[in-house]
């Protein structure tokens, strides 16, 4: 069973290519929100009322209060089709960049990172934001570049087929040592036992049967959704909540405040990691594809059309650590990504320059530190 929450006031059809994700000049608002739909309505006091009929789901969000951990805002709507949305650059653009993202902020603070440096190099660059599906479309069709956010083996079922028919290429491992898994709180180990997946369905009571997840359209939402009609580990007649990355963080944290059990889909590197003791459930029946790694992938061709642009991307490495310090600063602290990506390059030239060995302006000369 899937349950879809959309932000913003509208009407909108569930749809597999998922949702695309559009920043907006106002402020993000959560907190009571009321959703209605076709069918009976269940409420969730300061995060979310859902509901569910058979077939399609139509849901509408009210949403009211300020979530300050998020300092960027979206409006999501969901894509009932395959055409890409507009906003990228135009193709005839000499020495572009166009970069894809989801609103994971990690990723946000490195598309910042690139994106500064590369303008310094002289190439023009655009960041579109579009739900995982719909990223791994515009690279196949080539309205894309690069994706830093390449998560494997979970994103695999959404890239598969674009990488064995050689569309997307990968580049280079970006970030290693990630973990990507349904979760609960070390206390719902500890006082019921709750150590595997194989645990759920006896203690389904405790848990409402209900999986948090993120985004709609993302892989591991969608490993859930597999999960449940499969009936692995009896969880068929449990039930997906999608609603986004903000809003199910902040869920989760109301009810571990209310010592109220959840499971919900975690990783790592995220501030949740440091700020919440969580446990990964075992996946005995092996399900889960788990994420060992964070990957660079491209277009078709990008390494043979720009080899400077590859050679920089290809070198790009980030520590687990500091992807986690850039999710905390973003999500707990507010800073902007952008802010948090200026700052890192200042202060770490040496790893900067490590990047850029042997890569160029767009004018040929030898590519230097940024400069303010």
């Amino acid at each position: 069973m899937r349950t879809v929450l959309k932000h913003g006031g509208e009407y909108g059809r569930l749809s597999r290519f998922g949702i695309q994700v559009i920043r907006t000049s106002t402020g993000v608002r959560t907190g009571h929100a009321q959703f209605e739909e076709r069918g009976r309505v269940r409420s969730f006091p300061r995060s979310h009322r859902t509901a569910h009929t058979k077939g399609k789901v139509f849901v509408r969000l009210r949403l009211y209060h300020s979530l300050a951990a998020l300092g960027t805002a979206f409006a999501i709507t969901l894509a009932s089709g395959c055409n890409l949305p507009q906003g990228f650059e135009p193709a005839d653009i000499e020495n572009r960049v166009r970069l894809v993202q989801q609103p994971w902020e990690d990723l946000l603070v490195e598309n910042a990172i690139a994106e500064q440096i590369l303008t310094e190099l002289g190439y023009h660059t655009s960041t579109q934001d579009l739900s995982v599906p719909l990223g791994a479309q515009a690279l196949a069709q080539g309205d894309a570049d690069a994706y830093l956010g390449n998560w494997w083996p979970s994103q695999e079922p959404v890239f598969e087929e674009h990488l064995d028919s050689g569309k997307i290429e990968v580049l280079d491992t970006l970030v290693t040592g990630t973990t990507y898994a349904p979760a609960v709180p070390q206390s719902v180990v500890d006082e019921y036992g709750v150590n595997s997946l194989a645990d759920l369905e006896e203690k389904k009571e405790l848990f409402g049967g209900e999986f948090l997840g993120i985004e709609n359209g993302s892989p591991g939402n969608q490993y859930i959704l597999d999960a449940i009609e499969q009936d692995a580990y009896d969880l068929g007649d449990w039930e997906l909540i999608e609603s986004g990355t903000a809003p199910m963080l902040a869920e989760v944290e109301r009810r571990m405040d209310r010592d109220t059990p959840v499971v919900f889909l975690a990783w790592n590197p995220h501030w949740m990691n440091v700020e919440w003791d969580v446990k990964y459930l075992d996946d005995p029946e092996e399900v889960w594809p788990g994420a060992g790694e964070i990957r660079v992938a491209t277009r078709e061709g990008l390494a043979e059309d720009d080899p400077n642009l590859a050679r920089f991307l290809s070198q790009m490495q980030v520590e687990h650590d500091t992807a986690s310090d850039w999710i905390y600063q973003v999500s707990k602290e507010s800073v902007p990504p952008e802010r948090v990506a200026r700052d890192w390059i200042d202060e770490n030239p040496d790893t900067v320059e490590a990047w850029l060995e042997g890569v160029e302006t767009v004018d040929g000369e030898p590519a230097e530190m940024p400069h303010d």
